[in-house]
């Protein structure tokens, strides 16, 4: 997403700076990766995670609570963010550097005003779900034993998307530099905490990414 990368409104310093290693991930053949799933926020204008429809209040620094519309019980609090991705604007886009011809497919997400959503399969809330995705769905239809997740960004949503890939059953890898963090002082417990959530976080030397590129 553009909005993203350097100079958008939610930047992740040297996010394009991935791109090299994400077409190289996109070039392998289907043999190696079946699927190559896009994901991307498209934000209506009204999101809730904007600080700007919130009184008062200023991205990064607030937070808001967040209550599921259909079980007023359940609730959760997140950062606020300055506008960004909103639907139809170029922010939203993906961002040029990448190949998209090599995307099998594209997830919208956060299209829900009412909640946030940094991860690609669903928001947080469990009793019941307000948006879901279609990822799990997708993945396993396609008997998708394997997931690896890189992009922007991860201490948000690669460690939600990573952590919920965990928790739907399949083997999960972050690629550690394929992925910049909002907080790069938080990246090292962002981390540890996906580790102790079922994730692996990789390296691009190691055995499981080289494999890879092995007999293709």
């Amino acid at each position: 997403m553009e909005d993203g990368v350097r100079h958008g409104s939610l930047a992740v310093p040297q996010g394009r700076t991935l791109s090299p290693l994400i077409n190289t991930l996109l070039s392998l053949p289907p043999s190696k990766f079946f699927l190559k799933i896009a994901t991307k926020d498209w934000h209506p204008q009204s999101h809730i995670s904007f600080a700007s429809n919130h009184t008062n209040k200023y991205p990064f620094v607030d937070f808001t609570t967040i209550t599921n519309p259909y079980n007023p019980s359940e609730k959760y609090e997140t950062r606020l963010w300055p506008d960004h991705c909103i639907q139809g604007t170029p922010g939203a886009e993906i961002i040029p550097e990448l190949d998209k011809s090599q995307f099998t497919h594209v997830i919208e997400k956060g299209t829900d005003p009412r909640v946030e959503m940094y991860s690609a399969f669903y928001d947080p809330f469990i009793a019941p779900r307000v948006s879901n995705s279609g990822l799990g769905n997708l993945l396993k239809e396609h008997r998708i034993k394997e997931v690896y997740v890189v992009g922007l960004a991860g201490d948000y949503c690669v460690r939600c998307t990573a952590e919920d890939s965990a928790k739907e059953g399949f083997t999960t890898y972050v690629i550690d530099e394929g992925t910049k963090a909002v907080d790069p002082s938080a990246w090292e417990a962002s981390k540890t905490e996906m580790e102790q959530n079922g994730v692996r976080v990789v390296s691009k030397g190691d055995e499981v990414v080289n494999r890879l590129f092995g007999e293709i």
